[in-house]
């Protein structure tokens, strides 16, 4: 009985091993970025839209979503 479970442990283990050899290494974080808030997101002053902060354009401590509501300035009211 005990030379059954070791047979079954021992072929649970060598698939084991195999599907993680042909899944290749897994991605991870480029290290540059390790440090860095990629998900920080700030709304345009002109229209209200979300979006990152690396992806926004700011202005006297206002960020917009475009240089066209760049130029026209924050919303009024």
């Amino acid at each position: 009985m005990t030379r059954l479970i070791l047979i079954v442990v021992a072929v649970v283990a060598v698939i084991w091993l195999l599907r993680r050899a042909l899944a290749g290494p897994r991605a991870g974080k480029p290290p540059g970025e390790a440090g860095e808030q990629k998900g920080e997101l700030v709304a345009c002053a002109q229209c209200g839209v979300n979006l990152p902060k690396g992806e926004a354009r700011g202005a006297g401590g206002r960020f917009y979503c475009s240089e066209e509501h760049w130029r026209l300035g924050p919303r009024d009211g």
